[in-house]
């Protein structure tokens, strides 16, 4: 593993434990040039489908890009980076269980919609308002009184 402080390619592992859910390994290693230590995790790789973009292309499933999306919706909110972790978790595993090859965009988010929704309400209208790409305020307010008839 590389040193993100010196570059140098060689590092040793100085202790390994799951990390708290399970799925991933955190380790602590230490750099065999500047003997500085930095912390790693391993997850195992999944064969998730291909995203299928509104403009026809196809695209690896990225967890970050999801995380940040859900992090910018919950900015200034009362929900924790768990809980993100743990909402990015359980697409994924919905990707993973779906069995398809390819998955078009609309569907994954309208699953992090429903997320955002069970989680926190002003998150969700901001997701979907980026999301749906509401043309005037009209759109704005059917969603708003969507989201209070339930």
């Amino acid at each position: 593993m590389k040193c993100p402080f010196c570059g140098n390619p060689d590092s040793k592992v100085v202790d390994s434990r799951p990390d708290k859910g399970g799925a991933a390994i955190r380790r602590r290693r230490e750099c065999e040039s500047c003997t500085k230590r930095f912390t790693t995790h391993e997850r195992i790789e999944e064969m998730l489908p291909l995203i299928c973009k509104k403009d026809g292309r196809r695209e690896p499933f990225d967890r970050l890009k999801v995380v940040s999306g859900i992090k910018k919706a919950c900015e200034k909110r009362p929900v924790s980076i768990e809980e993100i972790e743990r909402m990015a978790d359980r697409l994924e595993a919905r990707l993973q269980e779906s069995g398809e090859r390819e998955i078009p965009a609309s569907q994954v988010g309208e699953w992090i919609m429903k997320e955002l929704h069970d989680t926190d309400e002003v998150a969700y209208v901001r997701f979907a308002s980026v999301y749906r790409s509401f043309k005037d305020i009209s759109e704005f307010m059917d969603e708003l009184q969507e989201l209070l008839k339930k």
